[in-house]
């Protein structure tokens, strides 16, 4: 899996932020989309990190984001961004680039509300000093109640791991916890953790998936 430049550590960058927000926004019932949620879920079982740390479920909250991202020094987004790449291939961008990546193409609402926050925190001058977009070319949006793609899936550890080094290197002193979070304290509720998301969605044979004949006939000729 290739990922795309920017380099992962800004060499100019060496002040150690006093706030750090890891943020992962999307929809997590639109199959790719959930890739930035899913990424904080992973993070917040996985690991603790330094009291200056907040990991934030961003779902698709757009404006009522903007407090915490006026009030970071340092910001990590998690993202799936319609780069035109592959599907699964990573892309970072950083800093005063990210709202032009984050408005290129846009795939939802929910990204047309988070460009405009980064607009306003520049605006208002609360642009963190340091952001980095860790964004993932998604494979499909089109399939309501679905889950990420196995592909998309598969880039998730990748981008954790680009996202441990960057928080490491902003002092956030990641560290594996001994055990895991379980689903009840997550950001996202028991009933749509990753695992249990999967395991409880039901068949095509009992959940409409593409449409009712009855109302959505196909189409002759």
């Amino acid at each position: 899996m290739r990922t795309h430049p920017p380099e992962l550590t800004c060499n100019a960058c060496s002040d150690k932020p006093d706030r750090i927000v890891v943020l992962g926004i999307g929809n997590l019932l639109w199959a790719d989309e959930g890739f930035g949620v899913r990424c904080i879920e992973a993070l917040q079982k996985r690991y603790v990190f330094a009291d200056h740390v907040e990991l934030i479920d961003g779902g698709t909250q757009g404006l009522y984001l903007i407090q915490f991202v006026q009030a970071a020094d340092a910001l990590l987004i998690f993202d799936a961004i319609d780069y035109g790449l592959a599907p699964g291939e990573l892309k970072l961008v950083r800093d005063e680039e990210v709202p032009r990546f984050m408005g290129a193409k846009k795939m939802s609402l929910h990204q047309t509300g988070f460009q405009e926050v980064l607009s306003l925190a520049q605006l208002t001058g609360g642009y963190p000093k340091q952001v980095l977009l860790i964004g993932c070319q998604p494979e499909e949006l089109e399939d309501y109640g679905g889950s990420l793609r196995p592909i998309v899936k598969a880039a998730m550890q990748e981008a954790l791991t680009l996202g441990l080094t960057e928080l490491t290197h902003w002092g956030a002193q990641p560290q594996t916890r001994e055990v895991p979070l379980s689903n009840r304290e997550a950001v996202t509720m028991d009933e749509l953790a990753l695992a249990a998301y999967e395991a409880q969605r039901p068949g095509p044979e009992s959940a409409c998936r593409e449409g009712d004949d009855r109302f959505f006939p196909a189409q002759v000729g």
